[in-house]
Order: structure tokens, then C-alpha cells, then sequence
């Protein structure tokens, strides 16, 4: 700083510092077209009353097909995208240049925060490759503050040809979840099966007398005692199962404490504390009996050993998997036990899921078997060979893989199948850009909303309102030419609140500004420029690992 600055009393202005990754290309803003849906019915199945989707086509311009309807409604968010590994897989290449993976996400990520509840979060597998950089590039999307936990899940185990890896061997995935906003997000805490805590060795013999006169016997003698199994016991009295343990003075009251001193040094007795919104404490010889019902929960319906599930998934059975809804899917899938613990910690039933790296379609087959609403993308042929028969069978009631008993899932449901729409605008033999000549009336109008930011509700008896921004702000879409005899009968007939934009392939010079409340527009002009149009894949940086790689 120098002295004329001091004196005229300017100040050089402070950049903003935070923390952030940067890559190359990370600031290249992508000029999405806003594509619309097209149902198939052959392929949609069961109750065509819900509104469960299975889309084909790529995910990130099936997301911004998504964006102007579902923004804000989606509660749960589960992908599991291409690691970038640097191997070729059957049905997607997972190797791309490092900084190109990077803005692959980015874009997608981004409008997936866009279309998640204020109280929704999105859980993501990833692997060491790109575990870290992904991290702090969600922190960034999603503010570090709203970030929730890691999760680390066992997937496989250090055997065959993993033994003999030059460094430790790599068993495991990882999974970051994020809330849209952490403080308006709800936890539900879920539960496992563990084993028998065989601390617990003790058994009272007389639990139904006076707890000062109870008799601790070995649990081994009071199984042999009363002709019972370990199972039995825990079923009939896990109440009377118990074990001691040395309580702690720290975090108690004076009255526990003092109760603890006085326990110590009268063997003859046990105490009680009684404590209103706590469990009971009782002592015996300055030890707390801990009894074994507190540590059983019931679980899939069933009472059983039971303990928190933690950041750590040890009982994700991979080995088990493959005939998972009857489709194969090599070192991708992911087993319906781990998609539906994301679902019981973050949903409820009737919420809205979503997938955009969809796969075999685990997810969706889940949330249909949890009864939550869906949205499946997948953009390879097995939204085809996999998903689809899969959602079927499961509509049918056939398939009883995976989570189906444990859910009890005999059938029923429905869902639409969509594929995404080609490029509004493609361009002639001459290089100008025309319309597509796929798209009818409907879909050509269906579009122009998109672009517009209308939504496409055409009007039962007016032909001219086709979409709708507000109550009194329309939009009208046609291939035909306008004249402006037709503008002023359409004038007529509005109200003088209501306001009209119009979409025409042609029009007469005389409309431009004829009547203030309507607005002449010439397609494909007016959208010309605000997007990238005839562009149908945005993974075109997928390298051909196997070939590129081993040149290296």
C-alpha cells in the first residue's frame, strides 16, 4: 500500500480466500438444452397412476429435463458413479483423464443439490482413486457444514490374486453423504444383528422377587437349570440375562455417586436408583447390572441382538449378490441390503428417490419394494437389458431376490418408462438449424415451455394457452404462420390481466408489438445461442482405458 493511497483513503480490496479444488475445465460452464421426456408405454408397466420413472438416455441432460419440475422435491439421492479406476468395464468405461471426471461431476452434482428437499441429503459410493477430490468438491456444492459422514463398507476380502497385491489390499468402499441442509435433516437411527455379547454370563435366578433379594447364578447353569437354548433364554427372559460392569463417576450426579460409594462397601444388598426418563440403576457391590433386553432391538421384524449401525458396514454381503433381480452386472452392483439401510436412515414411505447413475437398477428396485417414489437414469442399453425386467418382475411379484422377504414383497405398483427426446434443433444440409422433424405439435410445444420456463399444461377449451408461468402469464406454440387478423382475435379473447407469449415458426411484420400484452417470437431463433443443441452425450471424454493405459 502506498502513501497516496493512505492519504486519499483508499484501500486495495481483500480477495475473498476459501478453500477450494481447482482442475482444468472446472469453470467451463456447460450450455445444457432442456429436453423433454417421452414416454414409451410398451415398456411402462403395472398401475400407470403412479409416477415412478425409469428414464434412458444421458443422465446429465436427463437431470435438466428434470430441473423445472423436481427441483426441491427429491428427499433422497443415491448414485454410484464410475470410479475412474483406470479400468474398462462390460457396460461403461471407467477411466477418464482425472480433471474430466472432475467437471463430470461437477455438473451433476450440482443440479442434484438443485432437485433435493430443503430437508433431503444424497449418500455417493466412490473408492480411494477419487474419494479425497470428491470430498472437498462437495464440500463446495454442497457447504461443508451440511456434510453428514463417510461411511466405510466391506466389499470383499484379502483371498486368491488380492493376496499377493505389492500393498495392502484394498477390501473396502466408501460412501459421503451430505444433507441439502443439515439442520432441517433427520436422522433415524437403524439397527443389526450382532452376535451374543458373551460378557454377559450371569442370570437371575429369582427375578421375580424383591430386587434385593435376587441370586445371580452362571448363565451356563441356569440354561442347563431350566432345559433352555441360548436363543430360547434370550427369547423367553432377556431381562434376566445380565452382566456387571464398574460405573463411571464422570457425567453422573452427586446422588449416583454417592449411591456407587455406598454400594462398595455393603455387599449385603443391592440398590436402586430410580430415574424418571432413564433406565433404572441398580448396584451390586459398586458394579452396575446391565441386563441383556437393553441390548436387543427388534430388526426386520424379529428381536435379536442388536447394536447401532456406525460409519463402519462390515455385513453388506457382496458374495451373494450377483442373481440379485436377475440380472448380472460385473464389479458394479450393489447389494439391496445397503441401498435400503440409506432409504431406512433417510426416508420415509411415499418419499421421492433418485438415481442418475442407475445400472442394473438396484436402487429403483429397492425404493418400489420400500414403497417410495422413484426416478431411475441410466443412459446405457441395460435400462433395457437390465432395469427393465427387473422393475417388471418385481410389478409381477417374481422376483424374491435381494430385500423382497425381508420387506415381505408379494407385487404390485407400476412405473413409466421414458426415453429422453432428440435435439429440439438440428441443422439442415444447408447448416442452418431447423426443428428436428421427430417432434409433432406436442412435443415441439412441450419444448418451447422447457426453453421458456413454462409448464406445459395445455388448456382443455383454449386452444392458444399451452403453457402456463403464472396464473395469468401464458404461452402459445405453433408451426403455422400468424397473421395478424389471428393476433387480434386471440386478443379479444383474453382478459385484460392475462399475458401471451407466442412461438412461431413464421409470423406477419405487422405483429411486432401490435398489443402490449403479447409477445411475437420466431423459432429456432429465439433460442438460438442459449444452449447447445444436437449434442446427445456429455461422457464423450470416456478414454478406451485398456488401450491408453497400457501405452503408458
Amino acid at each position: 500500500m502506498n502513501n497516496n493511497q493512505q492519504q486519499n483513503g483508499k484501500f486495495p480490496r481483500k480477495r475473498k480466500q476459501c478453500l477450494e479444488l481447482t482442475w482444468i475445465g472446472k469453470d467451463e460452464k456447460l450450455k445444457l438444452e432442456p429436453r423433454i421426456l417421452i414416454e414409451d408405454p410398451e415398456k411402462s408397466y403395472g398401475d400407470s397412476n403412479l409416477r415412478n420413472m425409469l428414464i434412458h438416455g444421458d443422465n446429465l441432460l436427463a437431470l435438466k429435463a428434470l430441473e423445472q419440475d423436481y427441483a426441491g422435491r427429491v428427499k433422497c439421492i443415491y448414485i454410484d458413479p464410475p470410479y475412474n479406476t483406470g479400468n474398462a468395464f462390460e457396460h461403461y468405461d471407467d477411466g477418464l483423464e482425472h480433471s474430466i471426471w472432475l467437471s463430470l461431476m461437477k455438473s451433476r452434482l450440482e443440479i442434484l443439490r438443485n432437485l433435493l428437499t430443503d430437508d433431503g441429503s444424497i449418500w455417493i459410493s466412490i473408492d480411494e482413486n477419487e474419494g479425497h477430490y470428491l470430498k472437498v468438491m462437495c464440500d463446495e456444492i454442497f457447504n461443508r457444514k451440511n456434510f453428514i459422514i463417510q461411511t466405510t463398507i466391506k466389499r470383499g476380502a484379502a483371498t486368491g490374486h488380492k493376496a499377493i497385491n505389492p500393498t495392502p489390499v484394498q477390501v473396502c468402499d466408501h460412501m459421503l453423504s451430505y444433507a441439502k441442509n443439515k439442520s432441517k435433516w433427520t436422522y433415524k437411527p437403524v439397527y443389526h444383528e450382532r452376535d451374543y455379547d458373551k460378557a454377559y454370563s450371569k442370570f437371575i435366578d429369582n427375578f421375580d422377587d424383591d430386587y434385593k433379594d435376587w441370586n445371580f447364578i452362571p448363565l451356563k447353569e441356569a440354561l442347563a437349570k431350566y432345559s433352555l437354548t441360548l436363543k430360547s433364554a434370550l427369547n423367553k427372559f432377556p431381562e434376566r440375562i445380565i452382566r456387571f460392569a464398574q460405573p463411571s463417576y464422570s457425567g453422573v450426579g452427586k446422588q449416583t455417586r454417592d449411591l456407587i460409594d455406598i454400594s462398595k462397601k455393603d455387599s449385603s444388598r443391592i440398590y436402586l436408583l430410580e430415574r424418571e426418563g432413564y433406565p433404572n440403576i441398580y448396584l451390586w457391590k459398586g458394579d452396575r447390572v446391565l441386563f441383556y433386553k437393553d441390548k436387543m432391538r427388534e430388526v426386520d421384524g424379529e428381536l435379536v441382538t442388536a447394536e447401532l449401525v456406525t460409519n463402519i458396514w462390515t455385513d453388506m454381503n457382496y458374495q451373494g449378490i450377483a442373481k440379485e433381480g436377475n440380472v448380472t452386472f460385473a464389479k458394479s452392483k450393489k447389494p439391496e441390503a445397503q441401498i435400503r439401510r440409506i432409504f431406512q436412515m433417510s426416508t420415509n414411505p411415499g418419499d421421492l428417490v433418485l438415481d442418475s447413475f442407475l445400472g442394473s437398477g438396484t436402487t429403483i428396485a429397492v425404493a418400489h419394494k420400500m414403497g417410495r417414489k422413484y426416478i431411475g437414469i441410466e443412459l446405457g442399453d441395460h435400462a433395457n437389458t437390465h432395469c427393465l425386467p427387473r422393475l417388471k418382475a418385481i410389478v409381477d411379484g417374481t422376483d424374491q431376490s435381494g430385500v423382497s422377504k425381508t420387506v415381505k414383497w408379494k407385487g404390485g405398483g407400476g412405473f413409466k418408462f421414458y426415453n429422453l427426446a432428440p435435439s429440439l434443433l438440428q441443422k439442415d444440409k444447408y447448416d442452418n438449424w431447423v426443428i428436428d422433424e421427430k417432434y409433432n405439435a406436442n412435443m415441439l410445444s412441450a419444448a418451447m415451455c422447457k426453453h421458456e420456463g413454462f409448464r406445459f399444461a395445455p388448456h382443455e377449451e383454449v386452444y392458444w394457452k399451452h403453457g402456463q408461468s403464472t396464473e395469468t402469464d401464458y404461452m402459445f406454440t405453433t408451426t403455422a404462420f400468424i397473421t395478424v387478423e389471428q393476433l387480434d382475435k386471440i386478443h379479444e379473447e383474453m382478459n385484460d390481466e392475462e399475458s401471451l407469449l407466442i412461438c412461431a415458426k413464421s409470423y406477419a411484420p405487422e405483429c411486432d408489438c401490435r398489443h402490449t400484452n403479447i409477445t411475437v417470437k420466431k423459432i429456432p431463433l429465439m433460442i438460438l445461442g442459449k444452449c447447445e443443441f444436437g449434442q446427445d452425450n456429455y461422457d464423450l471424454n470416456i478414454i478406451q482405458a485398456t488401450e491408453e493405459i497400457t501405452k503408458d
